[in-house]
């Protein structure tokens, strides 16, 4: 059957192969050749997509939509869904690339033809690729190296995942794995990367640009890259090819009938790209903002935890980020002109800030303050700290009077829940210092012990006119007088002042101690958002919305969370006007004169803790509500039992108070933030309720009346026992005095502020030390109370 050598041919003829024989060669050769390659194509399956295809980070963005952080994973990648990616880009690509990819059979023989002649000269193997073997090659095979042996692997992968993948998802996979330079990955990172904006929102110009882009960045980027090809990637010539590839790219999509001529006319030029920028760390405030913004994302129930963790989703926040480095900026001003560790270590270590800043009309946290750093300081200074809000408080008492008044003292405690007197903030109550405190009617408080409990004011000061010392609400309000609020928080009852907390929006969790009659002085420990947020209910004529930090969450499928703004009327408009307006008298001419805003309105109250452990301001205009607050914590963790330390001597001062740098720092933030905002006054508040206790005389004006700041900086006396408060003997159980007989003195078991525990003498009042049961077990061993986190207890 092998007629060789030749048996019929003689001399050199004999070794010449007859065309029979040739030809049998030719297709013996062949047909091995076609049997191999079926037996390959049969053997070869479809890889799995490899991890580094399919990494995806999670892309935080600031409120005006521009990218603030891309965390959580090693690639800048967030993949979408094909219909999130305009027809532009799919078209672009497909003209440009492969304009017979969905007609193919995912390989293009002249191509491969072509490329494996150039790998025979030597030369460059680019080339000949289709859109599926680049699919392959960047997410199956995961090898960039231009080899023989890994060109025939990605041919033959190429033919099968032709076959069993459909075009779309090939077409998908390849737009979200290939890299666009800048980090990049994929056409969502892209579309941020140089329009910021996101991928489905791409114009025809854009998607033929960022395909030139596909063929290198280093070449096509208009930006440049000199530091690789310091005379080739220079912007003008990285431009002058980008525009070159985008028209070139443009006229084919006419040509294949994937655009007009029309809508082709308007991109004639390079679309105007941002510069490129590194992603931001997590340190400063990136990382607190970034935690409040997982913690609402996880909120809302539609992302686990681990899906989370998984990346690809785009969170879009309500952060400020103008505001945000306004905050920041005011904050660090107070620390390096004012808080010195190495001249005086005694005082000046451990020293904490805290910020949070609420739009009133809808709940949006603008700016917060953490702390020093994310990566430094851990804990979120405007989200979970345990410091006592002190005198910041008694705004809760007041619209508690005016939303359910007063009980009458002269029904049982059932009855009285139902007979009461709304009050007027010209109400009268005692000014005076050392107060005795009385039950709604006139019995004398004691705790489960026994013991009474006599109010000190701030600097152990009685303010009004003896012997009765009356004082309306509204100057017991901006002199920040504790006896007569805790007196009136008695009288209306710390349960109704409690739901006023609540209703204005602070968490039930953080409430603290509300059978204490220090409870009205705010020894409960909410978060710097809470406070803001519940101020913002009275700036608001009583509407309630809840603090929220992200606007929508999107993926690969598109939007799956969009935050609704729900409001609930906590107070009526009556109510929350005239705290307000009450609230407008302590700026105006009161301890928080340090917080006015020339030319605008501004209402706010400073706050204060007994043992100076903590100051606050919070305060509001009609558009924007902000809580600042100050403490000394240790950061080491390894102390044990760390507690607040006080803040005598702070920043070279005699006492810390919310006059202070609480509010020093409040006014220079906000000064800021309302730049370019409309001025607006609050609303005229409507008369309401009565004024308790209107007696014939007139109503007296403090004597003398202290400054703000000698109202504040007055370091609390030792608790004086009862021979120095010239208290009478003790009298019977059964004698009491009347709710307004101020200077009926019953009880020889005179407390000093808190029942003989400690000075009560500050703007606000520290803790009573009540028992397990009546704490309710919310605090920690460092010191910090649960439940004062903007997701509550669960969060």
């Amino acid at each position: 059957m092998i007629d060789y050598p030749r048996h019929d041919r003689d001399g050199w003829h004999r070794w010449v192969p007859s065309w029979r024989l040739v030809s049998g060669l030719c297709i013996a050769f062949f047909g091995c050749l076609v049997g191999a390659a079926g037996l390959a194509y049969a053997m070869v399956s479809v890889p799995v997509i490899d991890e580094s295809a399919t990494a995806q980070n999670n892309v935080y963005y600031w409120a005006d939509n521009t990218q603030m952080v891309a965390t959580g994973g090693d690639r800048n990648r967030q993949s979408v869904d094909l219909s999130q990616i305009p027809k532009a880009m799919r078209n672009a690509v497909i003209s440009q690339e492969n304009k017979t990819f969905y007609s193919d059979s995912g390989i293009d023989p002249k191509g491969i033809a072509r490329a494996v002649f150039n790998m025979a000269k030597g030369g460059e193997t680019q080339g000949g690729s289709t859109i599926t073997q680049q699919y392959v090659k960047n997410a199956m095979l995961n090898d960039q190296s231009q080899t023989i042996s890994r060109k025939v692997k990605e041919i033959f992968v190429s033919i099968k995942v032709g076959t069993d993948v459909s075009k779309d998802d090939i077409l998908a996979g390849y737009l979200n794995s290939a890299y666009y330079g800048r980090g990049a990955y994929g056409i969502q990172a892209a579309a941020r990367a140089y329009f910021n904006v996101d991928a489905v929102d791409l114009n025809p110009g854009q998607c033929a640009f960022l395909s030139a882009v596909l063929k290198g960045a280093t070449y096509y980027d208009p930006a440049g890259s000199v530091s690789i090809d310091p005379t080739g990637a220079t912007p003008e010539a990285n431009k002058k090819r980008a525009l070159s590839q985008m028209q070139d790219t443009l006229d084919k999509m006419v040509e294949y009938g994937h655009l007009s001529q029309t809508e082709r006319a308007k991109y004639t030029e390079l679309p105007t790209t941002q510069n490129p920028q590194s992603n931001a760390k997590l340190g400063g405030q990136i990382g607190y903002l970034v935690r409040l913004a997982q913690s609402s994302v996880l909120k809302s129930g539609k992302v686990t935890e681990q899906q989370l963790e998984k990346g690809g989703y785009s969170i879009y926040t309500t952060f400020d980020k103008k505001k945000v480095d306004e905050m920041e900026k005011a904050v660090q001003k107070v620390y390096k002109e004012k808080i010195d560790p190495k001249k005086r270590p005694e005082t000046d270590t451990h020293v904490q800030f805290g910020g949070a800043s609420i739009d009133t009309r809808t709940g949006a946290i603008k700016a917060i303050y953490g702390g020093e750093d994310a990566t430094k300081h851990f804990t979120n200074n405007a989200d979970v700290t345990g410091a006592q809000v002190g005198s910041t408080f008694k705004p809760f008492v007041l619209s508690a009077a005016m939303k359910w008044g007063v009980r009458d003292p002269d029904l049982g405690p059932v009855q009285a829940q139902d007979e009461r007197t709304v009050v007027s903030p010209k109400s009268l109550y005692s000014g005076k210092n050392n107060l005795k405190i009385n039950n709604y009617d006139g019995s004398i408080w004691e705790n489960e012990k026994g013991e009474q409990w006599r109010q000190e004011n701030d600097g152990q000061d009685s303010v009004g006119d003896p012997p009765n010392y009356k004082i309306d609400l509204r100057e017991a309000m901006r002199e920040s007088v504790n006896s007569a609020y805790v007196q009136l928080g008695m009288d209306v009852g710390l349960d109704k002042v409690k739901e006023a907390a609540v209703d204005a929006g602070l968490l039930e969790d953080s409430l603290t101690g509300a059978s204490f009659p220090s409870f009205s002085l705010g020894i409960s420990d909410p978060s710097a958002i809470r406070m803001a947020g519940a101020y913002a209910t009275f700036a608001e004529s009583g509407k309630q919305r809840e603090p929220y930090s992200v606007t929508k969450v999107t993926n690969r499928n598109g939007t799956i969370y969009t935050h609704k703004v729900e409001e609930k009327q906590a107070f009526t408009a009556k109510v929350a006007d005239n705290v307000t307006d009450v609230l407008k008298t302590v700026v105006d001419k009161g301890t928080g004169t340090n917080a006015q805003l020339p030319g605008r309105e501004v209402a706010g109250k400073t706050g204060t803790t007994d043992g100076n452990k903590s100051a606050w301001f919070v305060g509001y205009t009609p558009q924007l509500s902000t809580a600042i607050s100050m403490y000394r914590y240790p950061d080491d963790e390894t102390i044990k039992d760390r507690t607040f330390l006080e803040m005598y001597g702070t920043g070279g001062e005699k006492q810390i108070h919310g006059a202070s740098f609480p509010s020093t720092i409040w006014q220079d933030y906000m000064s800021d933030a309302v730049k370019g905002m409309k001025v607006e006054k609050f609303p005229e508040p409507e008369p309401i309720g009565e004024v308790v206790n209107d007696e014939p005389s007139p109503t007296p004006t403090p004597s003398p009346s202290p400054s703000a700041s000698e109202t504040e900086e007055v370091t609390p006396s030792p608790t004086p026992s009862p021979s120095d408060t010239g208290t009478s003997p003790s009298p019977s159980a059964t004698e009491t005095c009347s709710v307004w007989d101020w200077n009926c003195d019953d009880g020889s078991n005179a407390g000093n502020g808190n029942a003989g525990t400690g000075p009560g003498g500050s703007e606000g009042s520290e803790s009573p030390s009540p028992s397990a049961s009546e704490t309710g077990g919310d605090g920690d061993n460092n010191g910090n109370s649960r439940g004062n986190s903007i997701l509550g207890p669960n969060g």
